[in-house]
Parts: C-alpha cells; sequence; structure tokens
C-alpha cells in the first residue's frame, strides 16, 4: 500500500541518522578528547532535533490517518510493521521540540561531568546537573502520561519495556523478595564453608583483551561488524551491522573485564542476528531492553558461569596467562570463583543472586523521583537506608560507589533499570525450556556452542518486534513470564 511504502521508506532513512547518533554516543564514551564535550554536545543535541522534527512531520500524521482506516486490508507482518511505526512515531510525537533538545543538552552535560564527579566524590556538583535532569523527566512523563492515560511513571516504563507496568513490577519483585534475602544468606553461609583461591594478578589488559575476544568469538560474536574497546562504563553500542562494546579492566582481576565481555557479546549476538529483511524498521529491532538484558544474561549468567562453560573459560585463561600449575586455575576451584555470593556497593560488578537487590532499590527510588514523592537531595540517605536493608551495607557519604556509580540517570533514563532484573527472570526461563529440548552441557563440552544460539535465533532474534513480549515468551516456553524459574534457578545453583 502507498501510505505503507511511504512510511517504511521513511523510517528506513530515519535510522541512518539514528546510526550515526549511535557512533557518536560510543566515541563520547570511548575516544572523544575531554575538550571537546561542549561541541560534541551541541551537535548531537541538533541532530537529536533534526531526528525528532523528522520523525513528528505532519507528513506521518497524515500517512498514519489514512493506514489507520484500512487496517484490515494488512495483513500480519505488514500490520507488525505499521503498529511499531506508530508506537515510535507516538513516543516522539508527544514531546515538544523544546523539551527534546533541553533534554538532550541536560543529559550531556550531566553525564560529561559526571565522569569526573564521579571519581572526586562530588555528589553536590552532580545533584546540581541531575535536579536539571529529573525536572526535564518529570515533565516527559506527565506528557507522556496525559496521552496513554497512565501514571507517569509507567509512560516511562513503557519507552523501555512495551505494556510493563509498575503494578507488574510490584507483583515480581515483591515474590523476590520473599525468599531472595534468606537464599543471599544461606549462600554467603554456605559459600564460608568452602576454600576458594582467588587467582593472584597482575593480568596485563593486553592478555586479557585477548582472552576477551577468544569469549566473544566462541559465542559467534561477528569481528567483521563489530568491535571491542574500553570505557568508564561497559555497554553495547551502535547498530546491528556495526556493534561497539565496550569493558573495562582490572589487572588485579581479569574475571571482572571477562564476565562483561560475555555480558555485552549477548547484547551484541542479539543485535547482529537480528533479521536483515526488516533492518531499519522499527519492527526490525529488539524487542524490549528487558528481552536485551535477557540474552545479555543468558549468556554471562546462565551459560559462562555454569560448570560447563567454566572448565572451557579456565582453560582458555591458563593459556592467555600461563597459569597451568596455579590451583587457582583448577576448574573446581575457577568455577567457585566465578560463583561467588557476596553483598557488594557496586552493581556492575554484583553477582547474579544479589543482583536484584540493587535493581530493586533503583527502582524505588525513581519511581518515586518521577512521582514527586521525592526529590533529588533525598537520594544518598535513601540508597544509604536501601543498601543497609537489603545488602547490609552503608553508603554513607560514600557517593561514588552509591548513588554515583551508575550512567543511567545522568540522561533520564528513568524505568531502564527494572528492565535488568526482567531480563535474569527471562533468561532463567529460557534456560529451564532450552534443557529441555537439548543437552546444553553436553553441547558446551564440545566446544561448538552454534545449537543453543540457533535456538535464540529461532525463538527470539529473528522475531524481533513482530509480537509483543508476553507472546514471545509463550511462543518459546509456553507460558508468560513465571518468575518461579527464576527462584528455582538460583537455589538450584548456589543450595
Amino acid at each position: 500500500m502507498e501510505q505503507l511504502d511511504k512510511l517504511e521508506a521513511h523510517f528506513k532513512r530515519l535510522s541512518h541518522f539514528q546510526h550515526l547518533a549511535a557512533i557518536c554516543g560510543w566515541d563520547q564514551a570511548t575516544m572523544m578528547p575531554s575538550g571537546s564535550s561542549q561541541a560534541r554536545a551541541d551537535a548531537m543535541a541538533e541532530l537529536a532535533l533534526y531526528t525528532h522534527q523528522q520523525l513528528t512531520t505532519h507528513e506521518l500524521h497524515d500517512w498514519f490517518s489514512a493506514l489507520d482506516e484500512q487496517q484490515d486490508r494488512l495483513n500480519d507482518a505488514q500490520r507488525a510493521s505499521f503498529r511499531e511505526m506508530k508506537r515510535q512515531w507516538q513516543h516522539a510525537s508527544v514531546l515538544p521540540d523544546t523539551l527534546v533538545k533541553a533534554k538532550s543538552l541536560a543529559g550531556a552535560k550531566c553525564e560529561h561531568a559526571w565522569r569526573q564527579q564521579r571519581q572526586n566524590n562530588d555528589w553536590d556538583g552532580f545533584a546540581k546537573n541531575l535536579k536539571e535532569v529529573v525536572a526535564l523527566a518529570r515533565e516527559e512523563a506527565h506528557i507522556r502520561a496525559d496521552q496513554k492515560n497512565c501514571s507517569p511513571y509507567d509512560a516511562l516504563l513503557d519507552l523501555y519495556e512495551p505494556d510493563m507496568t509498575a503494578d507488574r513490577i510490584d507483583e515480581v519483585f515483591g515474590e523476590l523478595k520473599t525468599w531472595l534475602p534468606d537464599t543471599i544468606q544461606a549462600v554467603v553461609d554456605k559459600q564460608s564453608q568452602q576454600t576458594t583461591r582467588l587467582p593472584d594478578g597482575p593480568f596485563a589488559e593486553a592478555q586479557q583483551k585477548a582472552l576477551g575476544e577468544k569469549m566473544m568469538a566462541l559465542l559467534g560474536f561477528d569481528f567483521e561488524h563489530g568491535r571491542l574497546d574500553v570505557s568508564t562504563h561497559p555497554f553495547c553500542g551502535g547498530v546491528p551491522t556495526d556493534v561497539r562494546i565496550t569493558t573495562r579492566y582490572d589487572e588485579q582481576d581479569f574475571t571482572s573485564a571477562l564476565m562483561g565481555v560475555i555480558h555485552e557479546t549477548g547484547h551484541a549476538r542479539y543485535e547482529q542476528g537480528l533479521p536483515k529483511h526488516l533492518a531499519g524498521l522499527p519492527v526490525g529491532k529488539a524487542r524490549s531492553m528487558g528481552v536485551h538484558e535477557s540474552q545479555s544474561l543468558f549468556c554471562e549468567m546462565q551459560l559462562a558461569r555454569s560448570e560447563a562453560f567454566a572448565t572451557l573459560i579456565c582453560q582458555h585463561a591458563k593459556q592467555a596467562f600461563n597459569r597451568q600449575d596455579d590451583p587457582a586455575f583448577h576448574v573446581d576451584n575457577f568455577h567457585r570463583v566465578l560463583t561467588r555470593v557476596s553483598p557488594g556497593y557496586i552493581r556492575v560488578d554484583a553477582d547474579e543472586v544479589t543482583y536484584p537487590a540493587h535493581i530493586m532499590l533503583r527502582y524505588d527510588i525513581e519511581r518515586d523521583l518521577i512521582s514527586g514523592k521525592m526529590d533529588v537531595d533525598h537520594i544518598p540517605d535513601r540508597w544509604d537506608h536501601a543498601m543497609q536493608q537489603y545488602l547490609g551495607l552503608s553508603t554513607a557519604g560514600n557517593y561514588k560507589n552509591g548513588c554515583m556509580q551508575d550512567i543511567h540517570w545522568t540522561d533520564g533514563s528513568f524505568g531502564y533499570f527494572p528492565t535488568y532484573t526482567l531480563g535474569a527472570l527471562y533468561a532463567a526461563q529460557l534456560m529451564q525450556t532450552m534443557r529441555q529440548q537439548m543437552d546444553v552441557d553436553g553441547i558446551i563440552a564440545s566446544g561448538n556452542v552454534s545449537p543453543i544460539f540457533d535456538w535464540l535465533s529461532q525463538h527470539i532474534w529473528q522475531r524481533a518486534s513482530t509480537t509483543s513480549t508476553d507472546n514471545l515468551l509463550k511462543d518459546a516456553t509456553g507460558e508468560t513470564l513465571n518468575p518461579t524459574h527464576f527462584r528455582d534457578y538460583i537455589q538450584g545453583r548456589y543450595l
């Protein structure tokens, strides 16, 4: 149909500008000189404004209106494409240009300053910039809520996890709270009776990078369409044909960077595995941030920390660091290293048992920030209280390892944090089904893990955004989100 063809052509053109923005963002985080920050912020704000204007041009309104009246003439594939384009258009068209540009400028300013402010434990300086970001996020949330007839926080959550609500998250997190604290303590008690020898550094950065790239290759990463670099905060960015992942190295602990690389490779495999015939269209993109996180956690937690995969990692690590006779690299000990549970301050370094606690405290804070129940000045005390409650740790005065450790709030990404734990739940559910259908450990032991990713490609990657998250999970596993699979997985592996 003519209007559908015009819409798809327009959105494919928009994807090229989004490609440029993604690569500029990667460069900003990895290579850009500090003195270039203001010019880059101005350029990216201008690009964001231009893209927004192209996404809200009046022509789109006319095309969508015309197709709205003819949806019964569309087949299922066309209807899905139309739905996702309209969804993206509605998300963009509800915001005025002035707010889009103001958000981009405030976010870039806050994020750039945060990099140094965090190092200096400068909460006062950071809070000043964050207040502006939060004020703009509240303004956005209320505009979106009015359009969708929902709560302000649900309106932001919908940007990252379509159809999810705070009520549903409260239900899921409430279930976690019934067993997670006792499980954390039981695992810590059990592991205190075990002897675990940590590998002694130093581990040269070059050797760590080489090991990471070997693991990326084992997991099927396409190096002709992606690369690995270093940044303050590990991430996966770029576009499916040009995926950029980053990590950060600690020469005293190679496992931190390595598992970070494996995590980001999971994100990258999803991106590289999206259907090529839908490239550039919203329907061809990842279903949600929670589904995206399920793929990274599937690689890092479900696969890499299993006994079978730990054996593979151990073999490669011995060679990379020339530690063939080091008892710390005995397979049993190495697996204990990879599955240590220890309450800590830093979310990105947390084990999978304590990780949900980090997410729940952030979710509670950002939900109340957007609703206006609390202000930025209250964050440090609220953070400290929650850390003591969930993990028995205090962050009083320790802002850099407390409420300043994450990059997400600097650019106004409120509603993002809960998708991390939703991803863990999705991943556990996917693996539970996969183990019923194939010998996962045997496949890993063979050294050729492609059957595992073939399954993910068929059930997750190739479906992109052609259906809802509930349908995606139900078609793959036989049911919608069921958090009991995560509980069974955690308690089965650690207890």
